[in-house]
């Protein structure tokens, strides 16, 4: 088997696995996706299957729209809008779905922000 593939299918299995662990405690879904370019989030409630509150880097009050947002900064700036705009909207618990991402880099900066801008998770 291909390195490429063995590793698609790793991550592709790592991404069942956390969304499955996350959905089983009963909580609101903060799900994360990261992209070479931007970072995007949102909260989701899974018993509607409805997206409460979202954030990503494109948006022109985050400094998006055009310019490279693939860095930590960006990252955090979206955290934070997103933990207030989660306030704001009386949601203060979640959990975290990293999806298959790594809780590393961008996605640990993001999840940082959002603790700070008063998430519980």
């Amino acid at each position: 088997m291909k390195l490429a593939t063995r590793i698609s299918k790793q991550r592709i299995r790592r991404g069942y696995r956390v969304r499955n662990a996350v959905r089983a405690t009963g909580r609101l879904r903060l799900t994360v996706h990261r992209s070479n370019l931007h970072m995007y989030a949102q909260i989701i409630d899974d018993s509607t299957g409805k997206t409460l509150v979202s954030a990503g880097s494109t948006e022109k009050e985050l400094g998006g729209a055009g310019t490279y947002q693939g860095n930590k900064e960006a990252a955090a700036r979206v955290g934070a809008a997103l933990g207030q705009r989660a306030k704001a909207a009386g949601i203060e618990k979640v959990a975290f779905d990293r999806g298959r991402y790594k809780y590393h880099g961008r996605v640990a900066a993001l999840a940082d922000a959002a603790r700070e801008a008063g998430l519980d998770f």
